[in-house]
């Protein structure tokens, strides 16, 4: 989700209705991963913290916009401490039921869409505070566990996992796109960016460390795989299958701004 939704917006695409349904195709794999995990290895905590998200969720969408309306636009910058209480209130609910913080910060972002992104200034900072501080923390502690002597002693078993990841997505999406009659082009930039992973395989990853399921050894090669297939896909879809016809049009704003005698290309 984090490399498909850097790379679309860094393009633009994420304004167009293909760039909002891959990444909706991304938010629906997510979601389903996450929850999969909990039942699969905690059945009940799991159920109680779906029963609390039930609760939570159907009622932020009644009283958002009114504590935003009452306490919004403020130095004290109100909005932001509220959307962070939840977020941390939720993602606390999920470590007990030793599941992930992701996944209700996911239908925190879908419940609430429709209130938060119509202020773009509020966007800006939460993006610029999960994306700038949050967001590298966990890549540092998820890092930390990396064997670096375990990759060096079997570079091949990384090849082999990074093709097969590759590969079983290639084989799953392809299809499904010529299914629904996807020029060639864009099909293969849709399977190759939704064959990417980063933050939602390390946090899988690191879930099976913690919990017993794999070792330390087995932890690194899959973060060095997650690694390789956010780069690998992600160059091998800009570098020949981009779907230029689809990037919008530079703005009137950029063309205004840009100095006599340069281009906005």
């Amino acid at each position: 989700m984090a490399v498909v939704y850097s790379v679309l917006l860094e393009l633009g695409l994420n304004r167009t209705a293909y760039g909002k349904g891959l990444l909706a195709a991304c938010f629906v794999n997510d979601l389903a991963t996450v929850i999969g995990l909990g039942l699969l290895f905690s059945p009940l905590k799991t159920l109680a913290f779906v029963g609390t998200c039930v609760v939570v969720l159907t009622i932020l969408p009644w009283l958002t916009p009114r504590f935003f309306r009452r306490y919004g636009n403020r130095p004290s910058e109100l909005e932001t401490k509220y959307l962070l209480l939840v977020l941390f209130a939720l993602g606390a609910a999920a470590l007990w039921a030793e599941s992930e913080p992701v996944l209700p910060a996911y239908l925190v972002g879908m419940i609430l869409a429709g209130t938060v992104g119509k202020g773009h200034t509020l966007v800006r900072r939460l993006r610029t505070l999960t994306l700038g501080m949050l967001t590298p923390f966990y890549f540092i502690r998820a890092g930390s566990f990396v064997s670096i002597a375990a990759l060096a002693t079997a570079p091949l078993v990384l090849v082999v996992l990074l093709i097969a990841k590759m590969a079983t997505k290639l084989v799953g999406v392809y299809p499904i796109t010529q299914t629904f009659r996807q020029p060639r082009r864009e099909a293969m930039y849709t399977t190759l960016l939704m064959s990417t992973g980063l933050t939602f395989g390390s946090i899988s990853a690191l879930y099976g460390l913690t919990h017993g399921i794999v070792d330390q050894m087995q932890y690194s090669y899959l973060i060095a795989t997650v690694v390789g297939s956010a780069v690998v896909p992600t160059m091998l879809a800009n570098a020949f299958f981009l779907p230029r016809h689809l990037l919008p049009p530079p703005s009137l704003e950029s063309e205004a701004i840009a100095p006599a005698g340069t281009t906005t290309e």
